[in-house]
């Protein structure tokens, strides 16, 4: 996949593209759907496919105050982007500018001569441009005049279908998931485990005498860390090695070496050594019902939990 980062360097493929549009937060399973339909019309019709999204995410310009808490940052979904298969990414620097441009210019400027859009697929309440004034039907309008079809698609559920009463794959859902502890629930949502990424700040500390290796890991503070409690889940190294750990988060991190930032503390079940300064990518499989006060039961659990075998 190329990521293009500047309007300036255009890809204007002749062939022309299919394009998507959106902020593509966690790249989850109903995202994915989107991305497989815009895959599939662009071999159908001979084009390149592509997907326009944003170096952040428009609320954190639009309405700070209020702005969600990320499920992926810029380069992991730019990973995940890229394991679909789509030939462009089109990152845009989304700023006050930006959020004041008229939905009919970003359609001439990005979809028509940027990428050459000959199809453009969003969901069906797809919303663009200032003050959300674009819309399917301005999209229709302007396909109309710019030779470009729309493709409106409906909100799925995990299984890939037209959600129905059990209710849609969205990253709010995902975030309120994961805002109850329920890491299971959004995993089935985004088809693979919560991931965080930062770097360890107190490593090789032994945590409530169980003298296992306790990481403090702080992670950016615009990314979502599951609600309170102590989880199973995975910790991996720079070097790709992954091991068990016990995950603790919100007062259950603080409550062993408080820390000034976002911070979370994985509990090593098969390692021993310093982990202090290192890059640590942790996941999160489901929540222990025990807590950081009983470390150790947590810890059995975690390891009744973690097959080796699963998904990490």
């Amino acid at each position: 996949m190329e990521v293009v980062a500047d309007l300036e360097a255009c890809p204007r493929p002749p062939e022309g593209c299919a394009t998507t549009i959106g902020a593509y937060d966690g790249v989850h399973r109903g995202h994915r759907v989107v991305i497989e339909g815009v895959r599939r019309i662009a071999e159908e019709r001979g084009l390149r496919s592509a997907v326009v999204t944003f170096d952040r995410h428009p609320a954190r310009v639009v309405r700070p105050d209020s702005a969600p808490q990320l499920l992926t940052d810029l380069s992991q979904k730019l990973e995940l982007l890229a394991e679909t298969g789509l030939d462009y990414a089109l990152v845009l620097h989304f700023d006050e500018a930006r959020s004041k441009e008229p939905a009919e210019q970003f359609v001439r400027e990005v979809l028509a001569d940027c990428l050459r859009s000959r199809v453009v697929v969003v969901g069906a309440d797809f919303h663009f441009g200032y003050r959300r004034g674009g819309n399917v039907a301005l999209l229709e309008q302007m396909g109309a005049e710019l030779d470009f079809d729309v493709v409106g698609l409906d909100l799925v559920d995990v299984d890939g279908q037209v959600a129905g009463a059990g209710g849609s794959v969205s990253s709010t859902a995902i975030r309120a998931a994961l805002g109850d502890g329920d890491a299971v629930a959004a995993a089935e949502m985004l088809g693979r485990l919560h991931e965080l990424r930062g770097t360890v700040v107190a490593g090789d500390g032994r945590s409530g005498g169980s003298g296992l290796p306790t990481a403090k890991v702080v992670v950016d503070d615009e990314l979502l860390v599951p609600g309170d409690g102590s989880y199973a889940g995975w910790y991996e190294r720079p070097d790709g090695t992954v091991h068990a750990a016990v995950i603790s988060t919100g007062s259950a991190a603080a409550s062993s070496h408080p820390a000034p930032e976002p911070a979370l503390e994985a509990h090593l079940l098969d390692f021993d050594g310093d982990l202090s300064g290192e890059a640590a990518t942790v996941r999160f499989v489901t929540r222990l019902a025990e807590q950081s006060t009983q470390l150790e039961r947590s810890c059995e659990q975690a390891r009744a939990v973690l097959d080796p075998a699963r998904n990490r």
